[in-house]
């Protein structure tokens, strides 16, 4: 039998808060400016310095507005700054709007694998619920960017420019999402009823009408196009008549994808073992969405290590934890719950996880660190919110926030041990589409 709230209950509450004469001084506070406000711990911004003992060279931020695409960005940014490096042209940038079409066909395509692979399941299954949920967003990981350029290349942001719907995706996603539902419900029936020929007629119709609704949105996306720019030393480029993977090879062939392990800390799962999320692939056949879970000293050492050989680091986070958007910092003891409402709110970074109370929510990059004498102190964090935020859009992290909200990074697998390589190489333990780090 379930408890019920009694008025002796009630009574005691009330007798309880009010012999706390500062209850009512915070209570006033708060109610005032708001739980964030009265919460906010003015020190920080005394400690988190902006200053950094290894720092890329970097100026520019991208901005990915009203959208769901901070996975993409962050891919881009890792190779824009590849980019810059080779071709000394630190501010180049390439189409988010250009991938973003892909990514859009891509994964209605696997949207409709996925609900012909589940069509013995109910439509209330767990599994079955969850692929629905998903159909329509934005959301995404390291490998799905990585599995986008690897197929379609990629444009500099000239070539496909940002258009309202890519920057507002709000609209579209709801109209991709409610199509990809019904057509969910026609493509269960004819395989139910054994009509494999009129499952791939519809499929086939299925995915022509999500091309033109995403054409209609977005655009479509250049076959061809000029490269043209101007490098830091104001020497003129031009390469005519590229296609997106002719670019893609031409001036970045030096970036392997496969070279690049994710990262994650997820202590509510076994260490040491890779994992894979096979529901939340984007690209049929390209970049398997897989995880190999270490102890959080290794996220550092090998990000870090990464950073002094002057390449920027892939990382997914919850960023809206501790965070001000505006100032642009990361730290853990930013907002002070604990003292304001003197409830204990601590909880571990499994429990978190394992609750639903945390979870990596954004990406963005790393371009520098802060360390003394091989302490860690705080990191530079290039954002994807525009210059409005942060520091001209760059953000500063504290480590101790590194350690309790990041998740994932993205490194070369050459800093990995042996042990590390053989098991990042390994069988794939499949993780259901409900799991706490998808």
């Amino acid at each position: 039998m379930g408890h019920q709230v009694t008025i002796q209950e009630l009574e005691k509450f009330t007798d309880n808060f009010n012999q706390n004469p500062k209850n009512q001084v915070v209570a006033r506070a708060t109610q005032k400016s708001g739980v964030l406000a009265a919460a906010y711990n003015e020190r920080v911004q005394g400690e988190l310095t902006r200053v950094f003992s290894t720092e890329l060279d970097t100026e520019n931020v991208t901005n990915q507005r009203q959208s769901g695409r901070c996975w993409e960005f962050a891919t881009l940014n890792i190779l824009r700054h590849n980019f810059g490096k080779k071709h000394n042209c630190k501010n180049f940038t390439f189409s988010q709007s250009y991938n973003f079409f892909w990514d859009k066909i891509e994964r209605a395509n696997i949207f409709y694998d996925n609900i012909l692979d589940t069509v013995d399941k109910p439509l209330n299954s767990r599994t079955v619920r969850a692929i629905l949920e998903g159909a329509g967003q934005d959301g995404g990981h390291f490998h799905m960017g990585a599995a986008l350029i690897e197929k379609y290349g990629v444009v500099p942001s000239y070539a496909m420019p940002e258009s309202f719907n890519a920057n507002n995706t709000s609209a579209l996603g709801k109209a991709l999402g409610d199509k990809l539902k019904k057509d969910a419900l026609a493509l269960r029936k004819l395989k139910q009823e054994g009509k494999d020929e009129e499952v791939e007629k519809a499929r086939e119709q299925f995915l022509g009408e999500v091309y033109q609704m995403t054409a209609i949105a977005v655009g479509e996306p250049p076959k061809k196009f000029d490269l043209e720019y101007r490098d830091d030393d104001k020497k003129y480029h031009l390469d005519k008549d590229l296609t997106p993977l002719e670019f893609l090879h031409k001036y970045m062939g030096d970036v392997d994808f496969d070279d690049y392990v994710v990262l994650t800390n997820a202590p509510d799962h076994e260490y040491n073992k890779l994992y894979g999320l096979p529901f939340a692939d984007n690209v049929e056949g390209v970049c398997r969405i897989k995880f190999l879970n270490l102890p959080m000293e290794f996220l550092e050492t090998y990000a870090v290590n990464q950073l002094k050989d002057g390449e920027a680091v892939w990382f997914g986070n919850d960023v809206g934890i501790q965070s001000d958007r505006k100032a642009g910092y990361l730290d853990n003891n930013l907002y002070k719950f604990n003292e304001l409402f003197g409830v204990d709110l601590t909880m571990s970074k499994a429990d978190r996880l394992r609750t639903g109370a945390g979870s990596a929510t954004h990406a963005m990059t790393l371009v520098g660190v802060d360390e003394d004498n091989g302490h860690i102190r705080q990191w530079k964090v290039e954002n994807s919110w525009g210059e409005q935020n942060g520091d001209k859009g760059f953000f500063v992290m504290n480590n101790a926030w590194f350690k309790d909200y990041v998740y994932e990074v993205v490194v070369h697998k050459k800093y990995l041990t042996s042990e590390q390589l053989a098991l990042a190489e390994g069988p794939i333990t499949d993780l259901p589409a409900w799991d706490s780090i998808a």
